[in-house]
């Protein structure tokens, strides 16, 4: 099925490894994966590595309160929904006629309390209550690239403002072969956070291919011990770059704030890649 939405054609596709799941794409680029059948099953190996952070970081079980920046097919709040009943959710995506799609072609399962805001991102976060959120999760993209006023400083400091003590902000990355974008943003992410850590295959990390990275920060102690052996495990291992490591990764890279976005998304940017399948 296919229609036209803000950001490019949508296409819904069933995905031919399972029975009732289906793969979005969005002006051809794949956006979500969903198996309506098993909401607890994640398509790609990104969204697999929040999913790793979100089941390790609170206690087995219990609702937590999730903003959602970025919605897509909606797979991580049906995730979080599945695996922890209860949970109170906020998305913020700006292409109502994408969520009016979704909704229709792969509905949510009955009791969720996900709820569906039509706004711009960042306008979301800066508006919500301080101190509200277990976990704000940024994985924004207008066809193949995160819009520049989702990659400063400013954005990192709206989401850090609005979890709890405790609380962990994940954002997905296009790391393409220079890494420059990646260190920038990993940058970025940790001068409004006490904790980072980044994970991605260690064949991106190299600059071999284009791939995900996805940065999770806190202002309290990460889980990285328990994630390197949840990320090692996966079907396309994943390495956990923290501390020294994390240091090294982004000396010399500059921090993007708004003042400047204009002049560092100038240069020819890196394009998101087809999240690999298992």
């Amino acid at each position: 099925m296919h229609l036209q939405t803000r950001l490019g054609t949508a296409e819904i596709v069933p995905d031919l490894d399972r029975a009732d799941a289906w793969l979005l794409f969005i002006g051809g680029v794949p956006q979500s994966g969903v198996d309506l059948a098993d909401p607890g099953y994640l398509e790609f190996e990104y969204v697999r590595r929040i999913g790793h952070v979100a089941d390790l970081a609170f206690p087995a079980g219990e609702p937590v309160h999730a903003l959602h920046l970025g919605g897509g097919a909606l797979t991580l709040p049906r995730y979080l929904a599945h695996t922890r009943p209860g949970s109170r959710q906020l998305v913020a995506e700006l292409d109502d006629t994408l969520t009016e799609l979704i909704r229709e072609h792969l509905p949510l399962p009955s009791g969720h309390r996900i709820r569906v805001r039509a706004a711009d991102a960042r306008q979301v976060t800066e508006s919500v209550r301080p101190g509200t959120y277990d976990l704000v999760i940024s994985d924004v993209f207008a066809g193949a690239l995160t819009p520049p006023h989702l990659t400063t400083a400013e954005y990192a400091a709206a989401a850090a403002r609005a979890l709890r003590p405790g609380g962990i902000y994940a954002v997905n990355v296009a790391a393409g072969p220079s890494l420059e974008g990646a260190r920038s943003a990993v940058a970025t992410v940790r001068s409004s956070y006490r904790e980072t850590c980044m994970v991605a295959e260690a064949s991106v990390l190299r600059g071999r291919r284009r791939g995900n990275l996805v940065i999770f920060a806190s202002d309290q102690p990460l889980p990285e011990a328990a994630l390197r052996r949840a990320t090692a495990a996966d079907p396309f291992p994943a390495r956990v770059v923290a501390g020294e490591e994390l240091r090294r990764f982004v000396s010399g890279a500059p921090v993007i704030t708004d003042a400047d976005v204009a002049a560092h998304t100038a240069e020819p940017a890196e394009t998101f890649p087809q999240p690999t399948k298992w």
